[in-house]
């Protein structure tokens, strides 16, 4: 079973893409043959409509559930999933849970 949350976020970045936007980006960031991201997804959706969702979703989320998302082969799904690990490190005033947050990162950074 999907997960739910996961789901969510997913359904509100496609409600975001612009098919433009889409096709543009794999230029944009060189996702072509041979190229620096060689072989990433696009689906649209700008920078700012990403900051929307990952403020809404940010502490909803598992540290597990972002690590799903980490490992999407769409470039928006990994970016959205940062930001939301940002802000969970940002608004965690719990020294144990920005360094879980820390360790989170270090060992999912592989793409």
């Amino acid at each position: 079973m999907k997960n739910q949350i996961i789901t969510q976020i997913k359904s509100a970045l496609d409600f975001l893409s612009i098919k433009e936007k889409a096709e543009f980006f794999p230029r944009f960031f060189k996702a072509g043959k041979g190229e620096y991201a060689e072989g990433d997804q696009f689906i649209g959706v700008t920078v700012p409509d990403q900051r929307k969702v990952a403020k809404e979703f940010w502490n909803k989320i598992s540290l597990e559930e972002l690590g799903e998302l980490l490992s999407s082969k769409i470039h928006e799904h990994r970016h959205t999933a940062l930001l939301m690990l940002v802000a969970k490190f940002e608004k965690s005033k719990d020294p144990k849970e920005k360094d879980e947050i820390v360790k989170f990162y270090l060992k999912n950074k592989k793409q």
